[in-house]
């Protein structure tokens, strides 16, 4: 039996996905990529925003389609937005055969076979708070050559805006000599970038020992002897310590990049949001990374037109996008999500307002994006190989300042054969606004 899954959303959902196709082919199961040989279809769903709940429903129903012109017999929907609507998703979606929840994703073969057997609609929720044990190895879906390591679950923010507490649950570390075996089993498998996701990074550890570990586990990490990168992601800015900074300084395996959520820089709005800083706290911590690691990357996400969001706000978030000049960012215009506090708040910003404010913001950093990249052009950087573009006889392959999927490529051209996965070191000889040009310039860049 052939078995398609469609992943949406975050990469920690990715994960999940990889870990519920372990347990299929554990099983017998045969994972393929064509919809019309699928005899199951699971799409693992997201539900963050809106336009994430929509994509998840249109994918559900397009899938479904498969089952009156292709082989497929059963239709699974896993993952939050089965989780957030667990009561309403079967009876609105009657084309589906099985739920599975996010705290479920272990019972995904008793899923299949239940909807297979004709036993459906099949459900599988547990409390949100628990974690499902690993009993298979994950098939990973991005290559191998860079994965994704899942140190966490769960949030115990509580931002005014976010229902992911409500789908995820309680924040929960997962053990480090767990997350250590697992690293080095797709270290085993080929992985040479390993890229630390979670809701929170920087808190991990706190509910299992206590006090702050990422630094330890990034260390303990850095041992993997064939492990090249380690990449860092969600990283809550007042959650950042000086040990954490040491680590990143010290460390050559330890990517200098961050991924840093602000969100936004109006006091009156952060405080709105139920975030835990100030924009002077912002300007410092991005100040004291810089002075530590000069050569630092800087990813942000902000929200425009969040309720309340006046034209001063909006003036004071736009000046300090100015002001910082981030490497890498991104905006969502305000998505009004039920059972959050935001929602119920007064003064709801229009949405061609939200809209016209997240695409200023954009326009300004696509200006400072390039200027940016323009200043790399005459250094040498490293750069893992992605691939191969034949029509262009170039390779294309992501610096430590680019997560995949997210940021930029380099593009640069050699006659020498190279794998995705291989690094090679390459000189900047041209920018664009994400993207960068270069040259190659050895053989061997290990």
């Amino acid at each position: 039996m052939k078995v398609l899954f469609v992943s949406l959303g975050c990469d920690k959902n990715r994960v999940d996905t990889e870990v519920m196709l372990g347990l299929l082919v554990q099983r017998g199961f045969e994972i393929t990529g064509d919809e019309q040989e699928a005899d199951v279809i699971v799409v693992n769903t997201c539900s963050f925003i809106g336009d994430a709940k929509e994509e998840s429903i249109d994918t559900i129903l397009e899938m479904a389609r498969q089952k009156e012109t292709g082989r497929c017999k059963a239709l699974v929907a896993a993952g939050c937005l089965a989780e957030r609507y667990r009561e309403e998703i079967l009876a609105e979606l009657p084309e589906l055969d099985a739920v599975v929840g996010t705290a479920s994703y272990d019972h995904i073969v008793e899923a299949v076979e239940e909807a297979l057997a004709g036993h459906g609609p099949y459900r599988s929720f547990r409390s949100i708070d628990e974690t499902p044990e690993r009993t298979a190895p994950r098939v990973v879906t991005t290559g191998g050559y860079y994965v994704f390591l899942k140190i966490a679950e769960g949030c115990d923010k509580r931002c005014t805006y976010c229902a992911i507490p409500q789908v995820r649950g309680r924040y929960r570390s997962v053990p480090m000599e767990q997350l250590l075996a697992e690293a080095e089993e797709l270290c085993r498998g080929g992985a040479r970038e390993l890229i630390l996701v979670a809701q929170e990074t920087t808190r991990y550890g706190v509910d299992l020992y206590g006090k702050k570990m990422l630094p330890e586990l990034l260390r303990r990490l850095a041992r993997i002897p064939s492990l090249a990168w380690i990449r860092l992601q969600y990283c809550y800015p007042e959650e950042i310590t000086e040990e954490l900074i040491q680590v990143i300084r010290e460390e050559p395996k330890v990517c200098s990049y961050l991924d840093i959520p602000i969100q936004h820089a109006s006091d009156r709005i952060l405080k709105r949001m139920g975030r835990r800083t100030t924009r002077a706290d912002l300007t410092q911590r991005i100040q004291r990374l810089r002075e530590q690691i000069p050569e630092i990357a800087l990813r942000t996400t902000l929200i425009s037109g969040f309720p309340g969001e006046t034209e001063e706000d909006h003036r004071c978030l736009l000046d300090f996008v100015e002001e910082m000049k981030f490497d890498r960012l991104g905006v969502f215009a305000y998505s009004q999500e039920e059972d959050t506090p935001a929602a119920e708040m007064p003064d709801q910003v229009p949405e061609e307002v939200k809209e016209a404010r997240r695409q200023e913001i954009m326009e300004r950093q696509q200006e400072i994006s390039r200027e940016r990249s323009e200043a790399l052009v005459g250094k040498e950087l490293l750069v893992m190989v992605e691939g191969r573009l034949p029509e262009e006889n170039a390779y294309v392959g992501r610096t430590y300042r680019d997560a995949p999927e997210v940021d930029g490529y380099l593009f640069f051209q050699t006659d020498q054969e190279l794998m995705s996965g291989d690094f090679a070191r390459v000189r900047v000889t041209g920018a664009l606004e994400y993207d960068l040009m270069g040259e190659w310039m050895d053989e061997s860049a290990e």
